[in-house]
């Protein structure tokens, strides 16, 4: 089974107006809602590749059961825990750019976090789960590190997609796949990166740090993986950008769908890639049957 884990989710709801005006009225010409948060992207995309999944987190209010019910009807297993506060909504305006405003998310009491750590406790070894997002503040600063620990207890793999110190911590427990952008990279640490070689270099510090595999997305310009003693550049498919949100997502739920559905790890990469250009150019999450149009264009070269 693969795990989803989503600390902050949320309603994410598109609205689009030909022209913004500050401080007038404004009229949309479309209004979508989907639920968000990014290991619920993740679900969502793995649905749509037919591996089987589980999304856990935390949800409440009607917000939230907004959240599980469209999940549900979606074909997706949920088991979150039950929160007093609601789940957070996120608007994103668009208006030619695009402007997010994203809520603070909700107050999580103490024995709402121990439940998420008690479900998360009864995985077993060969399950896989994939940690993704930020933390509420209300959960401090080490919860993140709890959860890997519950995963390297059980001998469950996971993955593991934040920043910060949330992450350089994750390291020791062996995660099984890593996703810095080349941003997120060089922000790490504390480094201009100019080129992919060194990119390559800090990924491979990662690796020496505890990550088993490491994949960084570099936009227009493709993705490398990174693993102990071999480095692969992926380029992305030709297409119009529309969406932004989610692509990172769903190159993680391409990669680790096709791992747990029993293929290699070029075909997981490769799918990988395509599941986030084809969210990339789309107004929701990749689609399966754009996923299967997109991933023969994904061209793999080893460095």
């Amino acid at each position: 089974m693969i795990y989803t884990v989503t600390l902050n989710p949320s309603i994410d709801y598109v609205v689009e107006v030909e022209e913004l005006q500050l401080g007038g009225l404004n009229r949309m010409t479309r209004d979508l809602k989907f639920p968000g948060g990014k290991g619920i992207n993740v679900s969502r995309v793995l649905g749509q590749l037919g591996a089987e999944n589980t999304a856990l987190g935390f949800l409440g209010g009607f917000t939230g059961r907004f959240v599980d019910e469209t999940l549900t009807k979606g074909g997706i297993r949920t088991d979150f825990v039950t929160i007093q506060d609601d789940t957070r909504v996120n608007i994103k305006l668009k208006h030619g750019d695009e402007t997010e405003v994203n809520g603070l998310g909700p107050m999580i009491r103490e024995e709402e976090a121990e439940e998420l750590v008690h479900k998360l406790s009864r995985i077993r070894e060969g399950d896989i789960v994939v940690l993704s997002g930020s933390a509420p503040p209300s959960l401090g600063s080490d919860y993140y590190d709890r959860l890997t620990s519950v995963c390297s207890t059980t001998g469950a793999d996971f993955v593991i997609d934040t920043t910060g110190e949330a992450l350089l911590k994750a390291l020791k427990h062996k995660p099984l796949l890593v996703k810095p952008n080349h941003h997120e990279l060089a922000e790490l640490f504390g480094v201009a990166m100019e080129t992919q070689q060194q990119l390559v270099t800090y990924g491979r510090k990662l690796l020496d740090m505890g990550a088993q595999h490491v994949l960084v997305s570099m936009a227009g310009e493709g993705a490398l993986l990174i693993t102990a003693d071999r480095v692969f550049h992926a380029d992305v498919p030709a297409g119009a950008v529309r969406n932004s949100v989610g692509a990172g997502d769903s190159m993680i739920a391409g990669f680790v769908g096709t791992l747990a559905l029993g293929q290699g790890l070029m075909e997981a990469f490769r799918t990988g890639v395509a599941s986030g250009s084809a969210t990339a150019f789309s107004d929701d999450l990749a689609t399966r049957s754009r996923i299967e149009e997109l991933c023969p264009q994904v061209n793999i070269t080893e460095w």
